[in-house]
């Protein structure tokens, strides 16, 4: 009984200090809103005075809030960013794949429109191209140079015609199905092409190797008359590849010859031209000849 009673007592002696101290906190505010009334109308300077120097005591208190209202903010901000960063993370990365993936492309379509402008303006008032088509494969690892074109019969492709790109002869049509073609390519043991010296019209025979280099020999010339850097155009002879087409560049010479470089290679050369042979088409059959009427009437002698 005497502990709760002690107890009592101390709580009604902290209830009354509290009461005390509200009472004196009061009055003195009331007291120092009056003498601020009476200095301001008294004193107004003086007043400005007092309030500015208020200002300048309580300004650390101020600051001291505004950076931790500041710090609290930005913490917030940075748990938020931090809260967005992975998604955001994910979103840049893939519009950055999507870019490099259009940024291919673009690449890609830019280099096929340059062969492609490059192989239209090879063709010549006299000479119509045939088709127009992509080289899916070649045969590199092999002694035999064969390659597959994505265009056959139903584009009007037929056998033994020449195909070439923009940089010069390829090689000539071999086999033709309905879609696709089997070139053979002139660096083939088997290909031949006749052709002449840029320069000068010196006739000389380019031939396959099997290999990415061609064997050329001079006709009908005493000695060794090439040099290397000479340039090679087909001839026509032949009536097969056509006139002034780019074959070869020649970087060696031999004892009776020299070798030479294709002047287009199959494996940069996407897309090509098929070229109608330069004499005749040879798939096609010659036109009927016209008789006589002396031989439609039964090929009666004569008078």
């Amino acid at each position: 009984m005497a502990s709760s009673s002690s107890g009592r007592r101390a709580y009604d002696r902290r209830a009354q200090y509290g009461a005390f101290a509200a009472y004196v906190v009061a009055i003195t505010g009331v007291i120092a809103g009056l003498l601020s009334a009476i200095i301001w109308m008294v004193d107004p300077v003086g007043f400005s005075n007092l309030r500015m120097v208020v200002a300048e005591a309580t300004a650390p208190v101020g600051r001291v809030i505004n950076a931790g209202t500041s710090s609290v903010s930005a913490v917030d901000d940075n748990i938020a960013a931090w809260w967005n960063a992975g998604s955001q993370n994910r979103q840049l990365r893939q519009e950055l794949t999507a870019a490099r993936r259009e940024l291919i492309r673009a690449r890609g379509l830019e280099a096929e429109n340059r062969q492609l402008q490059q192989l239209l303006g090879l063709t010549r008032g006299d000479v119509r191209p045939v088709a127009i088509g992509r080289l899916l494969s070649t045969s590199a690892t092999s002694t035999h140079r064969y390659a597959i074109l994505d265009a056959g019969f139903a584009d009007g492709v037929r056998t033994g015609q020449p195909v070439r790109a923009a940089a010069g002869l390829i090689g000539r049509t071999l086999e033709v199905g309905p879609s696709v073609s089997r070139i053979q390519l002139i660096t083939d043991r088997k290909n031949v092409v006749p052709a002449r010296r840029g320069r000068d019209g010196l006739a000389v025979v380019v031939s396959g190797r099997g290999d990415d280099l061609l064997e050329v020999r001079p006709l009908n010339a005493a000695g060794n008359p090439l040099k290397v850097g000479d340039v090679l155009l087909a001839s026509g002879v032949g009536g097969l590849y056509q006139p002034r087409t780019p074959v070869a560049l020649v970087v060696q010479l031999t004892h009776d010859g020299a070798l030479a470089r294709p002047m287009a290679d199959p494996w940069r050369a996407d897309a090509v031209i098929v070229e109608p042979a330069s004499a005749a088409n040879l798939d096609e059959p010659p036109p009927p000849t016209e008789q006589s009427p002396e031989a439609g009437n039964g090929g009666g002698a004569t008078p």
